[in-house]
């Protein structure tokens, strides 16, 4: 009898396992994103990049800077097939179940603004969440930014998989893998 009611409780005992999040995939891992302008016309935000572009997030220490995977993916985003790289970072950060963020720039900075800048918003449980905004700028003559375009998207990733993220005439290709 004390053996069919064991045998009766695994089946919520495996349930309860499944909907935990995974603690044992807590660790260290590579973070790589190509952030690229696709063929045709820019789509302007309806307004500027705000001047806390980063949200107090922590920009990527040049010590947890590693080289790049994905250039093959990125050579194949060339011009001749339309598309145009704009940022290609790789780092090396810390997930567990607390949210990670962490600022990206890319280019001369000017008057506190970069060609590319913005935040990704990581966190690790069962899957990986990445909540992704950021800004692709355009200068006048004098430096002074005069239009912006927003990638605003989050997606739930799967661990060293190569993820896309569309959003109009922008593109975003990420991938979290251990190290």
């Amino acid at each position: 009898m004390r053996a069919l009611r064991t045998l009766a409780l695994l089946p919520l005992l495996l349930l309860s396992l499944l909907g935990a999040p995974a603690a044992f995939a807590a660790g260290l891992y590579q973070v790589e994103v190509i952030v690229f302008r696709q063929a045709g016309e820019p789509i302007p935000a309806s307004q500027l990049a705000p001047d806390d572009w980063d949200q107090g997030a922590q920009p990527i220490d040049a010590s947890r800077e590693r080289s790049t995977t994905l250039d093959s993916q990125a050579a194949k985003l060339s011009p001749a097939n339309g598309y145009r790289v704009l940022l290609h970072k790789a780092w090396a950060q810390n997930l567990d179940g607390n949210l990670s963020s962490i600022s990206l720039s890319g280019g001369n900075q000017q008057f506190g603004h970069f060609p590319v800048e913005g935040t990704l918003h990581i966190k690790q449980g069962r899957f990986i969440d990445l909540d992704a905004d950021l800004w692709v700028n355009q200068f006048d003559d004098s430096g002074v930014l005069n239009s912006s375009e927003r990638l605003k998207q989050g997606s739930r990733l799967k661990t060293g998989e190569l993820t896309y993220l569309d959003h109009g005439s922008l593109g975003l290709l990420v991938r979290i893998s251990p190290l």
